[in-house]
């Protein structure tokens, strides 16, 4: 915008300027030559009073010769009996002398200069008075004046271009802020607010931005609190139910039960810690995956001792910083390891794995359980398995940019696959 605004000031000021400075400048040349032939005429009228006066031709010889030859204009008599007195051209052979000696006055302007010839009637014929300047005094002045108005002209080009500048920077300034503001509110930077600066149109739409900042935060805020206060009210109702499966006298039907509310249970807490976790207020947060990951397998690490788990782990060194905060990072690998731990028997090895792969980290999962049933196929599902908690693993890695991929391992059992961009710490 401030380009198109400065080139649009400058166009509208050069025209402008083109118009004025053509036709003055014409209009100089055309005020030097007047003034060059006013002067020539002025002299070749006072010359005709003496040729009207003074009958001997030496007499006026003499007066002519009393007029400096470096002197313009220049001027020479032609008497009728055809003697020239002055210098210049001949006159007698001249078109525009006889023309004059025809009883025409006249001015005339060409190539060689200017030229005022008059006739003056004299007792035995008539004389003619000629009065010429050349083309540098017709020009006289004419370029220094040009010089002062273009240089005028490109003056007042660059005084309106550095004030177009400066319009178009205070024009859209306001702009990039409104709009880097949109940027980092699309980024998760809810507390992010457009200055109320520039133009009325600008402050309205900063004011419109930041409004729509505020009611956006207050929804997911209210959302969060909503689904909080939801998940929280489900836990009495599932707490009575299994106090009910484990008061059932049939053991099988007992179990069946236990194992349905075991898996809605894990399906509430999942509700509850996603409705938990706070609303970003961060810009672009980041942290490191290797430290996450490394901290989170320390912590999973004596449970898998209890449960006869071979724990096999490989990390890759650190810092792998990804556009995740820490707490969404630990949550991302405590989801991928809890669902090993929450849907395949004591005893199951599994391997988590975390490499560098070109500008991605890469975070694998593995078990040796039953593993993913395939697709159309008529195999059970993997015990108490609700598919949230992977679920959720996968938006969080598409909010980084990342994806998650679930499939079967080499060795059997079940793989996933997180894939995070590497950002710049």
């Amino acid at each position: 915008m401030r380009r198109r605004i400065s080139w649009l000031v400058v166009a509208t000021t050069s025209s402008v300027v083109v118009s004025f400075v053509i036709p003055l400048c014409l209009l100089v040349r055309t005020l030097a030559e007047d003034r060059a032939m006013a002067t020539a005429d002025q002299e070749a009228r006072n010359i005709a009073i003496l040729v009207s006066g003074v009958r001997d031709d030496d007499q006026l010889a003499a007066l002519l010769a009393g007029i400096s030859v470096d002197q313009e204009p220049s001027t020479s008599v032609l008497t009728p009996e055809g003697t020239q007195i002055g210098g210049g051209p001949a006159m007698a052979t001249d078109p525009d002398v006889q023309r004059a000696v025809a009883g025409e006055a006249f001015r005339k302007v060409d190539g060689d200069g200017g030229r005022v010839l008059l006739p003056v009637i004299v007792g035995d014929g008539t004389a003619v008075v000629r009065s010429s300047v050349d083309g540098d005094e017709l020009r006289a002045g004419v370029a220094p004046a040009w010089a002062g108005i273009i240089g005028l002209g490109l003056l007042l080009m660059a005084l309106a271009t550095a004030i177009a500048l400066r319009l178009g920077k205070r024009i859209s300034d306001p702009l990039r802020a409104v709009s880097q503001t949109a940027h980092r509110l699309r980024e998760g930077d809810l507390a992010a607010r457009a200055p109320v600066q520039g133009t009325a149109e600008t402050q309205e739409l900063a004011r419109a931005l930041n409004g729509l900042a505020e009611r956006t935060s207050e929804l997911l805020a209210t959302e969060r609190a909503a689904v909080g206060d939801l998940s929280h009210r489900l836990r009495t109702p599932v707490t009575a139910l299994r106090l009910d499966a484990e008061a059932v006298a049939d053991p099988g039907l007992s179990q069946r039960l236990g194992e349905h509310i075991a898996v809605l249970q894990r399906t509430i807490d999942a509700i509850v810690r996603e409705a938990r976790r706070p609303v970003r207020t961060d810009l672009a947060a980041s942290a490191d995956v290797a430290a996450a990951v490394g901290e989170r397998l320390e912590f999973w690490r004596p449970l898998a001792e209890d449960q006869r788990r071979s724990l096999t782990t490989s990390v890759a060194p650190g810092p792998l910083r990804v556009a995740l905060a820490d707490d969404d990072l630990r949550d991302l690998v405590d989801v991928l390891v809890d669902n090993v731990f929450a849907h395949t028997p004591e005893g199951t090895d599994l391997r988590v794995e975390l490499v560098r792969d070109a500008a991605d980290a890469v975070l694998v999962v593995a078990d040796e359980g039953p593993g993913f049933p395939e697709p159309g196929s008529l195999r059970e599902p993997r015990p108490g398995s609700t598919g949230l908690g992977l679920d959720i693993a996968a938006r969080m890695a598409a909010a980084a940019g990342g994806l998650l991929e679930r499939g079967p391992a080499d060795g059997g059992g079940a793989r996933v696959q997180v894939t995070l961009p590497v950002v710049a710490g």
